[in-house]
């Protein structure tokens, strides 16, 4: 009786150690097969974590539905544990391979040396999936890889973009259930200054009403961000005076004709003095490198010695334009509208529309449109075709886009108020989105201040300035860095952002 007492109970344990050990199995297998990557071409190397890719149809209809494309890169550390982030460039219109391909993605690209091959792949030690997993998505359906046959639903805006990507979102989750309870953040830059909160609401409701599955929503980040006609369009003047760009007579005079209202001068009459010393303000800055103001900006060129390489985007060969544009660094970043004219309430003008009639300096992006218009590349990643998706555009002029969410600072008074940690940080020599904009606005909430203006460190030097308020609320600067900071800072951007994932002190 002893033995077969002690026999049952073996066999006992051999079952349950057999069923523990599947339910690793799958827990660990969970992720959808045919959505793994297994190798990118330009790329030698081995994966330093999983990589999956593919499409999620947010209204079940896959043939006349939107179809929006995510990459997912898990993290490199413990992707079971670590936080999901989801990516987002701005625009309105532009990819989040951006942030992928320049930014913080697990990959530094290389262009090739010649015409026709792919750029080079090499493992980026400062990406943000060293610490954390993350979700590139291009969003709204019309931009990057996402696409939809039914080009009606290219017409959106702010309230159904957020409304979108919450449904993305959730259908993720579903996809991916091993990550429902890790800690979830949003971030972006740019316009995703509006995508980002307008969505982090749109999670919170879904999670006050037990919406499945639940998202462990935990906070928010942004990046050089939109956030405020009135204070964004005023931003520039203090901005460019602090920065020495414009003389102390230049910026009297402003204040004195333009009273501290400077975003809606496109209003007045040519002949108001606010107008003209506005335009004073226009000759000194013109020459600049609107995204970082430290680095060169090259113009279109008008003479046989102009430097210029490389080929058009697809966008300027869409618009006629013939002559080639100087690049720096081959790229533009995701901003939709002259830095002198935030967006207002209505239709958006997209960047490609307005390069018809303004010149926007870095306007070449070869690197990403090389390898994301490669089928081979395509196949790799399970994107469609360029015959189904179209090519592959940084930043689009397929969608129809609607600012219709208003300012954003009732949306972070209402996120940070119920707890919900906020990072704002800007890149200081942006004059795209100036940090004074993104300093005011986190002030006029009107938090108490809880950890006051101070330099913060990385790799042993002061890397930018901080300001903790209440509500678990810190805006932040990094110093030398421009539109896209990752970019220009990536270790120092890796290293605030997984301070800050992870509650340590910045």
């Amino acid at each position: 009786m002893i033995m077969e007492n002690h026999t049952l109970l073996q066999q006992y344990w051999a079952v349950s150690l057999c069923m523990l050990l599947l339910g690793h199995w799958i827990s660990v297998q969970a992720a959808p097969a045919p959505y793994l990557i297994t190798q990118l071409p330009g790329f030698r190397g081995t994966f330093p974590s999983k990589h999956y890719s593919g499409y999620i149809s947010i209204d079940g209809n896959a043939e006349s539905g939107k179809n929006l494309f995510y990459y997912f890169v898990s993290s490199e550390r413990s992707p079971e544990k670590d936080p999901v982030v989801l990516w987002l460039n701005g625009g309105p219109g532009c990819s989040s391979f951006d942030g992928f391909v320049y930014e913080h993605g697990p990959f530094n690209f290389e262009a090739a040396k010649s015409k026709g091959n792919l750029p080079t792949l090499h493992i980026n030690p400062y990406s943000w999936s060293k610490v954390s997993n993350v979700i590139y998505l291009d969003s709204p359906a019309g931009v990057g890889l996402s696409y939809s046959k039914n080009t009606s639903n290219y017409a959106t805006g702010d309230l159904q973009t957020a409304s979108d990507t919450h449904v993305f979102l959730l259908k993720w989750f579903q996809q991916f259930p091993e990550f429902q309870a890790n800690p979830f953040y949003i971030a972006g830059e740019s316009y995703a200054g509006v995508y980002v909160p307008t969505l982090a609401f749109e999670v919170v409701k879904g999670i006050r009403s037990s919406t499945k599955p639940l998202i462990n929503f935990k906070g928010y980040m942004v990046g050089n961000g939109v956030t405020d006609e009135i204070i964004d369009g005023n931003a520039l003047i203090p901005f460019v005076h602090g920065m020495g760009l414009i003389s102390d007579t230049i910026y009297e005079d402003l204040q004195a004709s333009c009273r501290g209202n400077y975003y809606d001068v496109d209003s007045l009459d040519e002949n108001d003095l606010c107008y003209k010393n506005m335009e004073k303000v226009d000759r000194a800055i013109d020459g600049l490198n609107v995204y970082n103001i430290l680095e060169p900006c090259y113009h279109f060129p008008d003479d046989s010695t102009a430097i210029g390489n490389g080929s058009l985007p697809v966008s300027f060969q869409q618009l006629g334009v013939t002559e080639k544009p100087h690049p720096v660094r081959k790229r533009m970043f995701g901003r939709a509208w002259p830095f002198r004219a935030p967006v207002k309430a209505g239709l958006v003008t997209l960047w490609p529309q307005l390069a018809q009639t303004t010149h926007v300096a870095c306007v070449n992006d070869e690197v990403a449109s090389s390898w994301l218009n490669n089928d081979a590349v395509r196949k790799a990643i399970h994107a469609e075709s360029e015959k189904v998706a179209g090519p592959w555009e940084l930043c689009t002029s397929k969608i129809e886009y609607h600012h219709n969410a208003g300012s954003m600072i009732p949306y972070h008074k209402n996120l940070t108020t119920l707890g919900y940690k906020a990072l704002i940080f800007s890149g200081d020599h942006d004059m795209c989105v100036p940090f004074t904009g993104s300093e005011t606005w986190t002030r006029s909430l009107g938090y108490n201040i809880v950890d006051e203006w101070r330099p913060w460190n990385s790799n042993n030097q002061t890397a930018g300035y901080l300001q903790a308020y209440k509500n678990n609320l810190t805006f932040l600067t990094i110093k030398g860095a421009g539109h896209t900071v990752p970019e220009y800072k990536p270790r120092e951007a890796l290293d605030f952002y997984s301070r800050w994932l992870e509650g340590k002190p910045i």
